[in-house]
């Protein structure tokens, strides 16, 4: 039997830190299924796309070519990707870090490519402002060894800095660009292995130096917040979350149909507390699209 859900050791632990590993989170033909799928769409994106925004490129460090770095929606292009929102162990893990009335927000893919690793300076994710009474945060699901060349670098219990503090932090750190760089700070390397999940708390500080390593490193990241927190602050405006409790809805059953997932796996049950729990799939519905763009649901 496959476990349910992360300890309250490991709750703790992520509370206090701003991030936590799960080990062998993706195991067998489904980390086959995403690695497959996401290379797809590494291939579709490297041939330069130039008219599709959910693709998003760099500069590369050695060549100077424009180099694939990102690319969004990646639930909507694949229905693989559809069954792994619905993983139970993630969504136990995220309702008890966060809550029942959790909603998915961002999925995207990042990636660095062989000898061209574009740094990610150190940074918080985006929207630290929207931030209530519980914590935002990503889970990370890695298709690739990240090494202490091309791996995220994490300052444990940077979530509890102020902004000044994290401000002047950064401003001092700007000429880090190298994995020595980032490891005389202090920082942990998130070393990971195929199927290994990470969860970071978007308040965390963390970066990723530029890199040689001759391996692609691909990270799929699905993005969870709160209803009461979305529907108070935003970014969102509140008809942003009943589409999304639908999607996740519709992963969920799509998952449960899945022929590769091993047997005897406990579906997640969402069951969000009122006012939140009025979104219903009917049996057999088919979604029109799993894809909401974030800016037509900004609050102006």
């Amino acid at each position: 039997m496959s476990r349910l859900v992360i300890s309250d050791e490991e709750a703790q632990f992520f509370h206090d830190n701003g991030y936590l590993i799960l080990r062998d989170a993706l195991q067998g033909e489904e980390l086959r299924r995403v690695q497959d799928a996401m290379m797809q769409l590494v291939e579709y994106g490297s041939a330069q796309v130039r008219d599709d925004p959910d693709y998003m490129y760099g500069k590369g460090h050695q060549s100077g070519e424009r180099k694939l770095a990102r690319i969004e929606y990646v639930i909507d292009k694949s229905d693989v990707m559809k069954a792994l929102l619905g993983h139970p162990l993630i969504l136990r893990s995220v309702e008890k870090l966060m809550g029942p009335d959790l909603i998915p927000t961002w999925d995207s893919m990042v990636l660095k490519f062989p000898g061209e690793g574009i740094i990610v300076p150190w940074h918080r994710d985006a929207g630290t402002d929207h931030v209530g009474d519980k914590p935002i945060f990503n889970v990370d699901f890695y298709l690739d060894e990240a090494t202490e060349e091309n791996c995220v670098w994490v300052i444990p219990g940077s979530n509890h800095w102020s902004k000044e503090q994290t401000r002047a932090w950064i401003e001092e750190r700007k000429g880090d660009v190298t994995p020595a760089d980032f490891r005389a700070t202090g920082a942990v390397p998130a070393l990971m292995q195929p199927g290994d999940v990470l969860f970071h708390n978007i308040l965390v500080v963390h970066g990723s130096p530029s890199t040689e390593a001759r391996a692609l490193r691909r990270v799929v990241y699905y993005e969870f917040r709160t209803a009461h927190v979305e529907e108070a602050i935003g970014p969102h405006i509140p008809e942003y979350i009943p589409l999304k409790q639908k999607v996740l809805l519709a992963c969920i059953e799509r998952r449960k149909r899945a022929d590769y997932i091993a047997p005897g796996e406990i579906p997640y049950e969402y069951r969000p507390p009122a006012p939140y729990n009025t979104v219903t799939l009917q049996e057999g519905e088919e979604l029109p699209t799993y894809r909401y763009v974030h800016g037509d649901y900004w609050r102006r």
